[in-house]
């Protein structure tokens, strides 16, 4: 899994490898997504399996902070890329494949349950408005 290769990506760029993208700029950087942005690092790996399994080690390390000891700038913090490079190999070492599946496979159960309530919340926010609109 460690088989990996991190640029900062640039606007209109294609990729044909497995790959996601990283936010570098501001409190969310770390942050991993589907679709890019200007200021994010794109990750491209050899297989789909790696793709995710990288995908949700970032995924991880944002929500436990670990990126953020790294943040510099004061007016828009950002994250340099061989810092987020650093972060994911150390993370990468303390890898364990096993207790690691396990740990995936309930994020994409909290992601899910997560993505469900969002949608929840919209339709109770669209109920009160056709409530007080009628």
């Amino acid at each position: 899994m460690s088989n990996f290769e991190i640029k900062t990506h640039n606007v209109g760029r294609t990729y044909t490898k497995p790959h996601f993208f990283i936010l570098n700029k501001g409190l969310n950087s770390g942050k991993p997504m589907e679709q890019p942005c200007p200021n994010c690092f794109v990750i491209t790996t050899n297989s789909e399996v790696s793709r995710e399994s990288l995908y949700y080690l970032c995924l991880s390390l944002k929500i436990g902070k670990f990126f953020g000891y790294y943040l510099k700038g004061s007016v828009i913090p950002f994250i340099c890329i061989s810092d987020a490079k650093n972060v994911i190999n150390t993370a990468l070492q303390n890898y364990q494949e096993q207790q690691w599946q396990i740990k995936v496979e309930k994020l994409k159960k909290i992601n899910a349950f997560e993505e469900n309530l969002k949608q929840q919340i919209q339709a109770i926010s669209q109920l009160k408005i056709a409530l007080l609109r009628s």
